[in-house]
């Protein structure tokens, strides 16, 4: 009888035990099968409104991508996020590069964006660019390379050589554009693009119209550097051109201040002074004749075409107008000329401009 009572216990018992454990079953599968569809269909990815970059250096391991990937601070959910990196096998397949984050981006989408390898180009620019270690930590703040692997090369003379450049002539290389590059571009072939811009840039109509002129292309830029340290206005950058054009002709010393401010390597100049006109330097044209070495900065398009296409005049003399508009006033004479830089340095003595 006992043994009855027990069996119909059990069976009791198992009755009353499999719902739970069905129902618990169907909770967890529910819940799973949710977490699941989260991990993979849910966005993850909220950048506010910003557009947001990821750099994967070459060399990065998985934890370390991961790192970077969140270090950007739009990524919601870290844990799934990395979950789904290991399900993908991201951990086999990590990718250098620049990756631009998109609002609203699942988990699959931002580590299937991160293993395509498939970069967000970089838009390069430069100006404003005086001496090459200048040009080397603009370009290092916007690729890979380090600014001392960028400048090694424009301080190599073999390298430079083979390029058709040397060191004081290699900033002529860079003409100022926007080009779009790969963010882990290296040093030797991010060079290597520069000097395939330059020939495009250097067009049949452009050498001809440089040999019309009896200068080189260097040459060219070099005079270009100059008058764009003259004048922030494009449109009278060609009559400044053809000032210094009138003065090479004529045999005559270009006295171009910037040069001597380039010599003394004190871009705080204002005001040049006959102190810093005794500055012994190839880079002085108040002290030698022709066009210095090289470029004093990375001249422009605009400054290059405005000496290729010089405004055709009888000046040989400028100055700074005193209504420090930016222009200059221009003479064919020495009188003419005199006149001009007695009102502009009565300007500038009113001004408390010193040095």
């Amino acid at each position: 009888m006992a043994k009855q009572v027990t069996t119909r216990r059990k069976r009791k018992e198992s009755s009353i035990l499999w719902p739970v454990l069905i129902s618990l079953f169907l909770f967890l599968f529910v819940s799973f099968s949710y977490y699941a569809y989260q991990i993979v269909y849910t966005s993850n990815v909220d950048t506010k409104g910003q557009d947001t970059y990821v750099y994967i250096p070459k060399g990065a391991t998985f934890l370390q991508a991961m790192d970077s990937v969140e270090a950007s601070g739009v990524v919601v959910d870290k844990l799934s996020m990395r979950f789904m990196a290991k399900l993908m096998d991201y951990d086999k397949a990590v990718k250098p590069g620049r990756y631009q984050l998109v609002n609203g981006w699942t988990n699959r989408q931002l580590i299937g964006a991160l293993r395509s390898g498939e970069q967000t180009p970089v838009k390069l620019t430069f100006n404003n660019i005086r001496l090459r270690s200048q040009l080397a930590e603009k370009l290092a703040a916007e690729v890979e390379p380090s600014a001392a692997a960028i400048d090694s090369l424009l301080n190599d003379q073999a390298y430079l050589a083979s390029l058709g450049f040397d060191t004081t002539t290699i900033v002529s290389m860079f003409i100022p554009n926007t080009y779009e590059v790969y963010w882990t571009v290296t040093a030797p072939e991010l060079m290597e693009r520069m000097k395939t811009e330059y020939d495009k840039f250097w067009t049949p109509e452009r050498k001809a119209k440089a040999e019309r002129l009896g200068l080189s292309q260097k040459e060219v830029s070099t005079l270009a550097s100059i008058v764009q340290a003259e004048t922030i206005k494009n449109d009278e950058k060609p009559r400044v051109a053809g000032v210094y054009l009138n003065r090479l002709k004529r045999g005559m010393l270009l006295q171009a201040d910037p040069t001597v401010v380039f010599a003394v390597r004190d871009f705080t100049i204002r005001r040049v002074l006959n102190s810093h006109l005794r500055f012994d330097s190839p880079y002085n044209t108040y002290k030698y004749k022709g066009l210095p070495p090289g470029p004093i900065n990375v001249p422009n398009i605009s400054s290059i075409d405005a000496v290729l296409n010089p405004q055709e005049h009888n000046y040989i003399y400028f100055c700074a107008k005193e209504d420090f508009s930016g222009y200059h006033n221009f003479a064919a004479t020495e009188r003419e000329h005199i006149n001009n830089a007695r009102r502009y340095q009565r300007a500038l003595n009113e001004r408390k401009i010193m040095k």
